[in-house]
């Protein structure tokens, strides 16, 4: 028989969040201000990280994404929650909550988990398109665009997205070049529409970047042609950092919008496992920062309010038989909480 792995009562929390960004930060600041115990766990990679600012977050446009995460930190551990460093290696049930083990040799259990791990960016197989990541190959033209307006822009096309994703770039630039690269020729409709808006289409595969003073300069094709670029458009393909989730019976599934993989769950981020919430770019690969803070607000109500309806079925069972062995479990479990909090 396997035997639960032995955590101590310092090592017991109502919620652990597994991601500190955006949307793992807001629900924990949001559950701290509940007076709930919460552990939020981060191995350290967030995705924004190569961005030198966020843009499109209000009160907070152009401010660089680490100062946003310490932030964070700061107000979270503000009303008593544990941010610790570490990467999730398993979750599994153990009666209604959960044990979680973490690659420093740490196990917790928690009443609730709440993943916003989120996701890593795939880029396409181009030589020296990672270096330039989050500075002047970009993907999304509501985080980069502005300052790369007026300029000329390539789109590199992996995909049918590809036309869409030019049609969106031409809003910043007229200077604009759709690189098929790998992905099939425009439709004729597509090829219409990219003529009216003045889009050029380059056929050929690009082999590499060309960069002069730090700054992108432009790109190669396979033929020896060279176009002159400033900035480069990319689709990467964003694989959801869910791995813990597995033995849970959570695996990500194709995103409806065709790009990348999510873990599905209900508008406050319930999945179909109770008790188990996701949010932020592990729920919607294509959230902003200020989304994915918006949708860890929204599941950290829900989880609350499922702990407030868990608490007070606990509740009337202690007041119908106070005697009962679970019921003085809960007292002390209960205790616990409120020393953590310094209550």
């Amino acid at each position: 028989m396997t035997r639960s792995p032995q955590v101590s009562k310092d090592d017991r929390y109502d919620v652990a969040v597994v991601g500190a960004g955006p949307a793992g930060l807001s629900a924990a600041l949001m559950l701290g201000r509940a007076r709930r115990s919460v552990l939020v766990i981060d191995s350290g990679r967030p995705r924004n990280a190569p961005a030198a600012h966020m843009h499109g977050f209000l009160s907070r446009d152009g401010v660089p994404p680490g100062d946003l995460l310490t932030a964070g930190r700061r107000e979270v551990a503000g009303y008593g929650g544990d941010v610790q460093a570490g990467r999730v290696l398993s979750a599994a049930r153990d009666g209604d909550g959960f044990v979680i083990e973490l690659d420093t040799g740490r196990t917790v259990r928690a009443r609730r988990l709440l993943a916003t791990a989120g996701v890593t960016d795939e880029l396409p197989d181009v030589p020296g398109l990672a270096a330039r990541w989050g500075r002047d190959v970009v993907h999304c033209p509501y985080c980069h665009g502005w300052e790369i307006r007026d300029q000329p822009i390539g789109v590199l096309a992996t995909g049918p997205q590809g036309v869409h994703q030019a049609l969106l770039f031409r809003q910043w630039t007229d200077r604009l070049t759709l690189l098929l690269h790998t992905a099939p020729s425009p439709t004729a409709e597509e090829a219409e529409q990219l003529a009216a808006r003045g889009i050029a289409v380059v056929s050929g595969a690009v082999t590499g970047l060309e960069v002069a003073e730090d700054r992108l300069s432009g790109v190669r094709l396979r033929s020896g042609e060279r176009i002159p670029l400033r900035a480069l458009a990319v689709a990467p393909r964003p694989v959801p950092r869910a791995e813990f989730l597995a033995p849970l019976g959570l695996v990500p599934t194709p995103h409806p919008s065709g790009l990348g993989a999510y873990i599905a769950a209900d508008p406050a981020g319930l999945t179909p496992v109770p008790g188990v919430w996701v949010a932020g770019n592990l729920a919607d690969p294509h959230a902003n920062v200020l989304g994915s803070a918006a949708a860890g607000s929204t599941a950290a109500g829900a989880i609350n309010a499922d702990l407030v309806a868990e608490d007070t079925r606990h509740a009337l069972r202690a007041h119908r038989d106070p005697f009962s062995p679970a019921s003085e479990a809960r007292v002390c479990e209960l205790i616990m909480g409120n020393r953590r909090h310094g209550l």
